[in-house]
């Protein structure tokens, strides 16, 4: 894939036995921002996961905000900024 939005975590990644999942995935984007794709973590679980790896700087971007990414990619606008405007 050349664009990979990733928003949410693989269950209790803050355990050692249950971080096998999470782990890779992160792995596998910083993997993926090599070969060119765009990676996107959106949300407070997913940068808490990827900054668990110190992979941060190896992805193109991070956001904390997760849900109101997610809206903003769905609907083009947030309320907050139609508020101001």
């Amino acid at each position: 894939s050349k664009t990979i939005l990733w928003n949410g975590p693989m269950g209790v990644f803050e355990m050692s036995s249950f971080e096998n999942g999470t782990k890779q995935i992160a792995f596998d984007i910083v993997e993926a921002t090599k070969h060119g794709a765009y990676t996107l973590i959106g949300g407070g679980d997913s940068v808490a996961a990827i900054n668990k790896y110190n992979l941060a700087d190896k992805v193109s971007y991070v956001s904390t905000g997760g849900g109101a990414l997610l809206e903003y990619i769905e609907q083009g606008t947030l309320p907050g900024v139609e508020a101001v405007k």
